[in-house]
């Protein structure tokens, strides 16, 4: 299959197939009468798999370490188990950061409600984000 029918049958850009297949995820053949890369069940289940991984936060580094080792027909389900329990901790981290900033924004509305709109002058851009003071105190 070339690129756009496999992309299609996965549900993804063009662009996507091409990407994997530039970072040596995917290894399509090369048809040798008219030079086309040709995707067939291999990099079908491959890239399923890849597809997959990014869904459950997976980064590219961490689906090329799994890739290594199992392209090396060891297990990498240690590996994989370890690599997600590290990305919740960060996506808690992200979440809670989240969190504050939704705070501070909501903060920062209900105080520029009944402030006026102000033309930018040299010293100025926006007032209103210039005189905003954070009333949440980060946590360090």
């Amino acid at each position: 299959m070339r690129v756009s029918q496999f992309a299609k049958t996965l549900g993804v850009a063009p662009d996507t197939v091409r990407y994997y297949t530039r970072i040596g995820f995917l290894f399509p053949q090369i048809n040798s009468d008219n030079g086309y890369k040709e995707y067939g069940s291999f990099e079908r289940n491959r890239l399923h798999f890849i597809l997959s991984a990014r869904h459950l936060g997976f980064s590219v580094k961490d689906i090329k370490s799994i890739l290594i080792g199992s392209d090396k027909g060891q297990t990498s389900c240690l590996l994989v188990r370890e690599l997600i329990e590290k990305r919740l901790e960060e996506t808690e981290l992200q979440f809670q950061q989240m969190l504050k900033l939704r705070t501070r924004m909501r903060s920062a509305i209900k105080d520029w409600q009944d402030k006026p709109n102000k033309a930018a002058t040299s010293e100025m851009i926006c007032h209103l984000i210039e005189s905003f003071s954070n009333p949440i105190k980060e946590e360090t």
